[in-house]
């Protein structure tokens, strides 16, 4: 997101047209990497952590645990 334009609905838009999409397309769930500041983003539109959703990290130094 370019920073000038955070908070302008851009991103809550995309949030709500995916879960869309995906259900017209038959998909039973959608699964996200979200930064920390857009996690409330996303659980204001319905996505909540699932303790099912298991990573592990692949490349030396990514910033995610």
């Amino acid at each position: 997101m370019i920073p000038g334009e955070r908070d302008g609905g851009v991103g809550g838009r995309l949030v709500e047209a995916v879960p869309a999409r995906a259900q017209d397309l038959g998909l039973e769930r959608g699964t996200v990497h979200s930064s920390p500041r857009a996690i409330p983003a996303y659980a204001r539109r319905g996505f909540a952590s699932s303790p099912r959703l298991l990573h592990t990290r692949v490349r030396p130094g990514d910033p995610y645990p």
